[in-house]
């Protein structure tokens, strides 16, 4: 049973647009304001009754936030514009949880889309020092593979490093790949949706001999998701919907070890993983073998594999004996990603916090259709972000 907790966030609505490939789909201003718009109807309200935005986005410039918001209303409220990489999104929904909980206002939104372009991620100012040039020295100092781009060069090597310690294969991550085809084969909103055996991805082109194929690696992404957090207060004067509520939230950044330990699983965010998790489940009162079901951040295979020991759903070099044992999928301990992840789902970068809150909100609504775990009351969700930034946040259903 979690821990009972005065002021908590009620989740009174979710709204996600289908993610698409680069220019498959509108602008980002145009997908922001239909997530928003969807997420208004599913909480019920109109947008003059928000009191604060926060909007997240990685590629866009200053005050894409206000464009986006403008086409849904302008009411005059605050609107922040926030960027934390790849943890964007959850960065987003951490603040108007926050604004919330202190009493600040009691209708927020959060909201985060991507409009991203083909190919490999690359930096958008090279006149300045970059926010990684720490971590690209020290995993270049790891990784002696110049010619692979640098984000497969980071997950990759820190599948390796899992590799080398703990004796895991090419085969664990073919296999958390195919799981993630077969639950975004039931999401309506996934990018991809085709179903793979292991021996598919091991079949697709290679990008690191041994450590990665392409299929193990997520696409680039356009999208929007948004999610509308209210106090219990609010939720009862209007006669909203108040079955799902954020129990635990934490964010955590990089800590020496992060360089000190000279281990790439520790670069990429393993230590902020764990601390992370720790927060949360004593915030809450509870430990991971009460989660019913799991988004986690899984921009490459690799780094779902490295989370599951992080997350503490499995011990320390479990990994390989808890994806044989079928316990990421359902029938198993967690259900992990049945939205079918980033690495089926997409990744467009500032929406995948929240369409992670969207996809869980429905699961503890017991709305998630074709996709649903049975009886799920507690949920976790885990978005990481380099350089650095990592948050979990802890659902639960009201009544649990």
């Amino acid at each position: 049973m979690i821990k009972s907790m005065q002021n908590r966030a009620i989740v009174a609505g979710v709204g996600m647009i289908p993610f698409v490939k680069p220019g498959a789909g509108d602008t980002f201003d145009i997908m922001g304001a239909q997530a928003t718009r969807e997420a208004l109807a599913d909480a019920g309200i109109s947008y003059d009754q928000i009191e604060q935005a926060y909007v997240g986005y990685v590629y866009g410039d200053s005050t894409c936030g206000q464009k986006t918001l403008y086409k849904v209303g302008m009411s005059g409220i605050p609107v922040f514009n926030v960027n934390n990489n790849c943890s964007t999104g959850s960065s987003a929904l951490f603040l108007a949880r926050q604004a919330i909980e202190a009493g600040i206002v009691d209708c927020a939104i959060a909201l985060g889309f991507e409009q991203m372009n083909p190919g490999a991620i690359a930096a958008q100012f090279t006149d300045r020092p970059s926010p990684f040039d720490a971590f690209d020295e020290a995993c270049d100092a790891l990784v002696d593979m110049p010619d692979i781009p640098l984000a497969l060069r980071y997950f990759g090597g820190a599948g390796l490093a899992h590799m080398e310690k703990y004796g895991s294969t090419l085969e664990d991550f073919a296999k958390i790949r195919a799981k993630a085809s077969h639950h975004a084969a039931n999401n309506p909103l996934a990018l991809f949706r085709k179903e793979l055996t292991p021996e598919d991805v091991l079949a697709s082109p290679v990008m690191w001999p041994g450590v990665m194929t392409r299929l193990m690696a997520c696409p680039p992404t356009c999208g929007a998701a948004a999610a509308i957090l209210v106090s219990e207060k609010f939720a009862k004067k209007h006669n909203l919907r108040s079955d799902v509520v954020i129990a635990a939230q934490a964010m955590t950044t990089d800590t020496p070890s992060s360089f000190e330990s000279q281990d790439m699983m520790k670069l990429v965010g393993y230590d902020m993983t764990s601390e992370a998790a720790r927060q949360v489940y004593e915030q809450a009162g509870i430990g991971p073998d009460d989660i019913d079901v799991v988004e986690l951040h899984d921009c490459f295979a690799h780094n779902e594999l490295i989370t599951y020991e992080g997350l503490g759903l499995c011990p320390e070099g479990g990994a390989s004996k808890f994806i044989a044992d079928g316990d990421n999928t359902y029938g198993g301990k967690f259900v992990t990603n049945p939205s079918g992840g980033l690495l089926s789902k997409g990744h467009p970068l500032g929406a995948t916090g929240l369409a992670q809150c969207y996809e869980l909100t429905h699961q503890l609504r017991g709305t998630a259709e074709k996709k649903q775990v049975d009886g799920a009351q507690i949920a976790l969700q885990h978005n990481l972000g380099l350089g650095g930034a990592c948050v979990i946040t802890l659902y639960q259903a009201v009544g649990s």
